[in-house]
């Protein structure tokens, strides 16, 4: 009773790994390449973000109240004034 519930699961895993299969040189190629370019572009989207804060508190005292984030994200995405 108890005991189909695990073993089902390991019956669909075993089938699943024995289906599974290595990448080849060239799939393994792109599939880097597509992970190196999201790590580019998560870095630029990153950089952005920290310039365009650090450019709109110049010569402005640090506030760190409960109110203020390290990052204003939702004025960037929504074209806050």
């Amino acid at each position: 009773m108890c005991f189909s519930v695990p073993q089902e699961f390991v019956k669909d895993g075993l089938q699943f790994v024995n289906r599974c299969t290595k990448p080849d040189k060239r799939e393994f190629i792109k599939i880097s390449q597509a992970v190196g370019v999201g790590f580019l572009i998560m870095g630029v989207i990153g950089y952005v973000v920290k310039l365009v804060h650090s450019t709109q508190h110049l010569g402005q005292p640090c506030n760190l109240s409960s109110n203020h984030r390290a990052v204003p994200v939702n004025n960037i995405l929504v074209g806050g004034s």
